[in-house]
């Protein structure tokens, strides 16, 4: 079995728009997303609007900079994410199209198998 990360982008003002009936559906969606994929999901979490991330990067000295928000300046920011474990990348695609983020066109989800070292 591998394991894969599910990537969940989104506009944060988008998300902050919605109404409470469109959060219950949305809810909804990763309810069943979580009921179908079962033992799979190994962890999954919503994360804090974009603007809420702290960045660190080191300069060619070797000195870490900390910033507020992303280091990318962008529209979509990551929402929150599901770690899955699973025979293969289609059982994952199967799995991820159940995701409520894939009915808006402000959010999508990237899909990335895990290194395993060691």
């Amino acid at each position: 079995m591998a394991k894969y990360m599910i990537l969940i982008y989104g506009d944060a003002a988008q998300w902050d728009a919605m109404t409470e009936e469109q959060w219950q559906a949305h809810n909804a969606g990763h309810a069943a997303f979580a009921a179908k994929a079962g033992t799979r999901v190994l962890d999954g979490r919503q994360l804090e609007n974009t603007p809420t991330a702290t960045s660190l990067r080191a300069d060619v000295h070797g000195q870490v900079h900390t910033t507020d928000g992303p280091f990318l300046e962008t529209k979509e920011g990551i929402g929150g994410y599901y770690l899955l474990e699973a025979s293969d990348l289609d059982e994952v695609l199967e799995l991820a199209q159940l995701l409520p983020e894939l009915n808006y066109t402000h959010s999508g989800l990237e899909i990335r198998p895990v290194v395993e070292r060691g």
